[in-house]
């Protein structure tokens, strides 16, 4: 393998830049630990998931670069990334990460604002009298 790999990351408003590259497993998310970054335990989760499922765990160091949206949202496109950069590795994780749903890109957004309306769905309030 060349020297480092990369790819890309979204979800919601949140982008990532995942650049891979052979090392001891150290993962830094804007130039910080990920455990830091992320501090909660479900979403550091996240972003170990597709490191697990290829079973690749202490052979990449992973950096990430992200930016917009909030912190789930940024760890759900780490994983993304993640996933898609091991695949730019070796393409034979491929049929592993696919059946772990880790490939797929989530298409939800934030639903736009309508006029006549306080957000996308809530109205203002109704007075009878």
């Amino acid at each position: 393998m060349e020297k480092q790999k990369n790819a890309l990351g979204r979800r919601k408003e949140a982008v990532t830049r995942v650049f891979i590259s052979r090392g001891e497993g150290k993962i830094t998310v804007n130039d910080k630990d990920y455990k830091h970054y992320f501090p909660l335990v479900y979403l550091q989760n996240q972003v170990e998931a597709p490191i697990k499922t290829a079973d690749v765990a202490g052979k990449f160091d992973i950096v990430i670069n992200a930016q917009g949206g909030g912190l789930k949202g940024q760890a759900e496109a780490a994983k993304l990334g993640i996933a898609r950069a091991l695949l730019e590795v070796n393409p034979e994780f491929r049929p592993v990460l696919k059946a772990a749903g880790q490939l797929t890109r989530d298409p939800r957004g934030v639903e736009r604002k309508k006029f006549g309306h306080k957000k996308a769905r809530r109205s203002y309030q109704f007075s009878k009298r």
